[in-house]
């Protein structure tokens, strides 16, 4: 019989990660913390649950086995976590909100208006490329441009970003054609990130090409056009506002974002995610004309 439920917590990090350095990582306990509930486990379900390879735990055929039980076990955990939640009516307490960097920039600059009317929810504001797991309330909305595949997520669209091309301002460029934009230093994202909008299409006017200078962070690319490094392809909502860029032509046409709104299904009739997801949407549409890049 187990003992201590927190054991099946570790053999399921364990299980995951393969080392005891990342588990007692994400753990926050220490390696023999680790090996003492492993072993605890091993002797309560009377089986050997883990290889122990030079370089990693593998899982044994019984650890294979728990571990499907233990995954719906913390599956169940969750949702209940997350049900328990809305047991209260009271629209007050901490709302998570993870998104790239650039959103989460745009967000910071109108949280003024986003907690109206807002003052006792507390705001946690995460800039992030990776998807934060929802499940497990590694945040409570997320801003996204692509909507995963989960059955278990609800989704909005806020709306739609344009963009265009920028450089710094004062630069005089009266020729646009592609023949001279081509002979131009152009700032991108790196390889690791040119799904990024508008890295196609830059890649693309340089036929097939990387940008000179890469970056992985949109802010970083912003700021690098400000002080003249060079060119690059930015959205409107993030670069028509900065009094030193300028833009260069018109809205790119096969470049833009569509913004969504995802909420877990347990989590969206909570009074405040319901009160953030609704100012979220006010916001969004009174700044339809900045995010479509109408100055």
């Amino acid at each position: 019989m187990i003992e201590d439920w927190n054991d099946l917590r570790v053999f399921l990090t364990l299980a995951e990660e393969g080392q005891l350095t990342s588990a007692a990582k994400k753990l926050h306990v220490s390696h023999p913390t680790i090996a003492r509930r492993v072993k605890a486990l091993e002797e309560s379900v009377k089986a050997r649950l883990f290889d122990r390879l030079p370089d990693r735990f593998v899982l044994t055929p019984a650890g294979e086995h728990l571990l499907a039980d233990t995954r719906r076990m913390q599956e169940a955990a969750e949702a209940i976590e997350r049900r328990s939640a809305g047991l209260s009516d009271l629209a007050k307490g901490v709302v998570r909100i993870s998104a790239g960097e650039a959103m989460t920039g745009f967000i910071a600059a109108h949280l003024p208006r986003l907690r109206e009317n807002l003052q006792c929810i507390e705001f946690e504001l995460s800039a992030s490329h990776t998807l934060a797991n929802l499940s497990r309330r590694e945040a409570d909305l997320l801003i996204r441009e692509q909507v995963p595949d989960l059955a278990s997520i609800v989704t909005r669209k806020l709306g739609h970003a344009a963009y265009a091309i920028y450089a710094r301002a004062g630069t005089k460029m009266p020729n646009l054609k592609p023949e001279n934009l081509r002979k131009q230093t152009w700032i991108g994202f790196d390889d690791d990130h040119a799904y990024m909008p508008g890295q196609a299409w830059t890649r693309q006017l340089l036929e097939g090409g990387r940008p000179r200078i890469r970056v992985n962070d949109w802010l970083v690319l912003r700021n690098a056009v400000i002080a003249g490094a060079g060119l690059a392809v930015l959205p409107c909502y993030l670069a028509d506002h900065e009094t030193g860029l300028q833009r260069l032509g018109g809205l790119l046409p096969d470049v833009g974002a569509d913004q969504w709104l995802l909420v877990h299904r347990d989590l969206r009739t909570l009074p405040r995610i319901r009160a953030v997801m609704d100012q979220l949407v006010t916001l969004f549409q009174e700044q339809k004309g900045a995010l479509a890049g109408r100055r």
